[in-house]
């Protein structure tokens, strides 16, 4: 590989691990996208790019799901009876959906992810307003449901679902602290599973040195090292920065890193 190339995955890992350590977001949202780009640039067809942008970044985001877990559990925020129940529908559901994803065409992947991003850019704009609610207890049916979905749709835009996983228990009455410890929880079954899926579908014509189905894997190596390392130091500072201005200035990095990848590809 160019050394221009192994620079450009190095430095995107170490922005996407920042920036996911500071705002509890980015991964797939930063990476997809950029990794289109970066795909685009090496000559790679544009009917490619964006499900190996996919495969790359869900690959990637396993390392900082192990991380993320790690902490929130030693600071008493992962409410495991609940992971535990929703497991086996977010593996099913993310794994399933790697291979929907195998069969759609990079234009209309492209569509789906600017419209998800576009949703979650628009949540992290909107004034937040604190409200609490009555915990309501869940059965095993319904957590089993909506970790199918989550796990379906985190593996069509590449996230670990935190943006979907938050909002769901918060509305369930479970306390942020820990909504969002249990949520970075959920996103290491759906970064192995969408993992193991991408790997598995080949897209057939790609001929690319090292890349395994829809997963190139220097990039991901590249990535997740760089990641690794910065993500700590996004989370220490995320006490220090105006973490609500920044993420208004993310939402908007969001919105046209998504515009940008639906452009290049249509």
């Amino acid at each position: 590989m160019a050394i221009e190339w192994i620079i450009a995955f190095l430095s995107l890992g170490l922005f996407a691990g920042f920036m996911a350590g500071l705002l509890g977001v980015g991964g797939g949202g930063i990476m997809v996208p950029m990794l289109t780009s970066i795909f685009l640039a090496q000559g790679l067809a544009p009917d490619y790019v964006v499900h190996l942008a996919l495969g790359t970044s869900m690959a990637a985001i396993v390392t900082t799901s192990i991380a993320s877990m790690r902490a929130h559990h030693t600071r008493g925020g992962v409410m495991w009876p609940i992971l535990k129940t929703m497991a086996p529908g977010v593996i099913l559901g993310t794994f399933a959906a790697t291979f929907l994803a195998a069969k759609i065409s990079s234009q209309h992947l492209a569509i789906f992810f600017a419209l998800f991003m576009g949703y979650v850019a628009l949540n992290m704009l909107r004034p937040k307003k604190v409200v609490i609610v009555e915990p309501k207890a869940a059965g095993k049916l319904e957590l089993t449901a909506v970790g199918s979905g989550i796990g379906a749709v985190s593996a069509l835009v590449s996230i670990g679902g935190g943006s979907l996983t938050v909002p769901y228990l918060s509305w369930r009455g479970i306390p942020l602290k820990n909504a969002i410890g249990t949520s970075a929880a959920v996103g290491l079954p759906i970064s192995l599973a969408g993992a193991l899926g991408y790997l598995l579908n080949a897209q057939p014509g790609l001929e690319l040195p090292y890349a395994f189905g829809m997963v190139y894997l220097p990039g991901v190596l590249l990535m997740s090292a760089a990641s690794f390392i910065t993500a700590p130091f996004g989370a220490k500072l995320a006490h220090k920065l105006p973490v609500a201005s920044l993420k208004k200035v993310f939402a908007i990095l969001l919105i046209m890193l998504s515009l940008k990848m639906l452009l290049s590809v249509l």
